[in-house]
């Protein structure tokens, strides 16, 4: 990696936020874009194509916060659900009780060949012909 080009800042700022909520006897809630690609989240609870999810030490297991993603299991509605939530599509991390937190820009999507991303111009490999021999 050169000097110049730096991994995103994010996944360390929601790490320090979400210890400095937890560490002042708040809970920590996550504001997710749930309509981005790789999201795994209980879609009967996406409002508007966000979710937001408790994420506080009591209300998840198996927790871990990764620098590309946020996962953990919880139940909703008496179901246990793995969650996973990119990096990329978290939008905030607050505190219930008072709000105090941060709020992220949205990113934009990864280049996909639909949208004119580099994998547009590559050569798709041709689909497999079967024939019958008597």
């Amino acid at each position: 990696m050169s000097r110049n080009t730096m991994t995103s800042s994010k996944p360390y700022f929601v790490r320090a936020l979400y210890d400095w909520i937890v560490d002042n006897n708040c809970t920590p809630y996550l504001l997710v874009d749930a309509t981005r690609a790789g999201v795994v989240v209980p879609q009967d609870y996406v409002k508007d194509g966000s979710i937001v999810l408790n994420i506080a030490p009591g209300a998840v297991v198996d927790f871990n916060m990764l620098d590309d993603a946020v996962c953990f299991n919880a139940r909703f509605s008496g179901q246990p659900m793995d969650v996973w939530v990119p990096m990329s599509s978290v939008l905030g991390i607050y505190a219930k009780e008072n709000g105090q937190g941060m709020m992220f820009d949205p990113e934009p999507p990864a280049p996909s060949p639909s949208n004119g991303g580099a994998d547009s111009l590559v050569e798709k490999p041709k689909k497999p012909a079967l024939k019958v021999v008597k």
